[in-house]
């Protein structure tokens, strides 16, 4: 599963205007939750919010927070989360 992760983040890295990527693995105690601790929580949220407005069978993938200069695409694969941050064309 790391190595396929891996593959799919290196993708993600090489994308045109991509600045940073993180992988949040749920049992990672590094500095890496402090920074993407409220994404999970967003992320969280909107599955919530899809499931209960949507279909709950159908679990939600992946999720774009769009800021004025960056965004920042969230991805869900089993219990992790690829994180890329985007700088927006200007």
């Amino acid at each position: 599963m790391a190595e396929e992760v891996e593959a799919r983040m290196k993708r993600i890295a090489a994308t045109k205007g991509v600045i940073g990527t993180l992988v949040v693995n749920p049992d990672d105690q590094s500095m890496t939750l402090q920074y993407a601790g409220q994404l999970q929580n967003l992320v969280a949220l909107a599955r919530q919010e899809h499931s209960q407005r949507y279909d709950p069978q159908n679990d939600l993938s992946a999720l774009r927070v769009r800021a004025k200069n960056y965004e920042i695409i969230v991805v869900t694969e089993n219990s992790y989360l690829m994180i890329a941050i985007q700088k927006l064309p200007e």
